[in-house]
């Protein structure tokens, strides 16, 4: 399987390219050439998989530059009990008789979602860096899950130093000490004066200078990482599955979604075939995506106008996995992908100008792929967190519960509805308590985080600032 770039650049090699490369050299974001689907016999044939042997039957197709054996073992080391709480990995937990159900994603070592994918990128560069000789310098940006993620999954890695910036001041308590806390000569956190999208664009101004990217061997673990979005897809194929639904028969899925990356991963594995209908877009007062799925424009929010929210890992105004989206659009629309519509469309975006695709082809191809969007506020989520609780015995973060909020009014007769739990609501103890009067659960070796010394380093919003800081770190090395 080879790569292309959304903005047109026609090769960037197999996987394992792209999985240390980051972003393209033409600024877009990595895809296959192809998407290949399953048919309704091959589907079946996943059904009883365990976790780690689904993973290899969805991620292979994507991954033919690793032979057989080693992928397979990677997996199997990645997705294990002792590692996400759970035989099952991804449990599904049924809310009541609701017709809901909440799959279960955030056992990890981090407590949040982006477990899933990072422990595999961990076990993967360790691995396809090894055998190249090679050396990764990861930048990325976090609104604070990816974060203490990627620092879990990459501590100690003797090839990997992560430098991880996150907008200062504007993680929960328990997000910040979880990667401020950390101490290894590998981990570097750098608090940004400003907002999540500051973050994000200072890792793509990096990149996009090709000579201090190859200099310092500058990769990338945020969700433009293709390898984070074909892992994510795996567990819509378990949670199907976790159904015991007929043959064929639809389900689902409500996605709390701020960069658009985990809710993109159920638009692949739909792709691929599995039998999805829905695909519905929670967002909290940060709305960019509920505006472009009810009235055709996506109008990013300058960081002016980005709120700061009670679900603070979706206040981003500027989704960057979007762009995958109207890459695929433009091949429903138009019979064939076109890496320079997106790049036309990414200018306007770049300029602060809103992209309206409503009167257009494009829209009726954003129509038909059964996007449906809701957005909540911080007393939708207080009151979202207390029913749930009142009614299922059941304690869900301000994300989760934007998901649950959203979800409820999408739901259709006889079709199970999914929602993504996207992280545990110790992560997030002030708004839960807000909620429902008590501190959620708190596992035992996070007693007292809080209170650890942290080591972080602030940083002015500036590109040249932050290029400084990394090559101050990596030139003594």
């Amino acid at each position: 399987m080879k790569y292309v770039s959304t903005r047109g650049a026609a090769d960037l090699g197999g996987f394992c390219d792209v999985l240390l490369s980051g972003l393209a050299p033409d600024g877009g974001l990595a895809m296959p050439e192809r998407i290949p689907a399953f048919g309704p016999q091959e589907i079946e044939a996943l059904r009883g998989l365990s976790y780690p042997e689904l993973a290899y039957a969805v991620m292979r197709p994507f991954i033919t530059d690793i032979p057989e054996a080693d992928l397979k073992r990677l997996l199997h080391d990645t997705y294990r009990a002792e590692v996400f709480g759970h035989p099952d990995i991804t449990p599904l937990t049924a809310l009541g008789d609701s017709g809901l159900y909440l799959l279960e994603l955030s056992n990890g070592p981090s407590l949040a979602f982006k477990d899933m994918a990072m422990q595999f990128l961990g076990q993967v560069f360790e691995y396809v860096l090894e055998r190249r000789g090679e050396h990764l310098n990861i930048l990325g940006a976090t609104s604070g899950d990816t974060g203490s993620a990627a620092e879990y999954a990459m501590l100690g890695k003797a090839r990997v130093n992560v430098f991880m910036l996150s907008p200062h001041g504007r993680m929960s308590a328990f997000q910040q000490a979880q990667m401020f806390s950390l101490q290894a000569p590998n981990i570097f956190n750098i608090a940004v004066q400003g907002v999540f999208d500051d973050c994000q664009d200072l890792v793509k101004a990096v990149n996009a200078d090709a000579e201090f990217k190859e200099r310092f061997e500058i990769g990338a673990v945020n969700s433009i990482n293709w390898a984070r979005v074909l892992a994510q897809a795996v567990y819509y194929f378990k949670g199907y599955f976790a159904l015991g639904l007929p043959a064929g028969a639809e389900a689902d899925f409500c996605v709390p979604s701020g960069n658009f990356g985990n809710v993109f991963a159920g638009y692949l594995a739909r792709s691929m075939g599995l039998p999805i209908g829905q695909l519905v877009v929670a967002s909290n007062e940060n709305d960019v995506l509920h505006e472009f799925f009810t009235t055709g424009t996506y109008h990013v929010r300058p960081a002016a106008r980005v709120a700061v929210t009670s679900s603070p890992s979706m206040d981003i105004g500027k989704a960057s996995n979007f762009e995958r989206y109207l890459y695929l659009i433009t091949g429903a629309s138009l019979g064939e992908v076109s890496g320079a519509q997106t790049l036309a469309w990414w200018q306007e975006v770049g300029e602060g100008r809103p992209v309206s695709l409503a009167g257009t082809p494009h829209w009726d191809a954003v129509q038909a792929s059964n996007f449906a969007a809701g957005r909540s506020t911080h007393a939708d989520r207080l009151n979202t967190i207390r029913e749930v609780d009142a009614e299922f015995g059941r304690l869900i973060d301000p994300h989760t519960a934007d998901g649950v909020f959203v979800a409820r009014p999408h739901r259709r007769v006889g079709v199970p509805m999914v929602c993504l739990e996207t992280a545990l609501p110790i992560k997030f103890e002030d708004t839960v308590r807000e909620a429902v009067g008590r501190s959620p659960e708190r596992p035992a070796k996070f007693d007292g985080i809080e209170a650890l010394e942290r080591q972080f380093t602030v940083l002015d919003n500036d590109v040249e600032a932050l290029k400084a800081f990394v090559a101050g770190q990596l030139e003594g090395k």
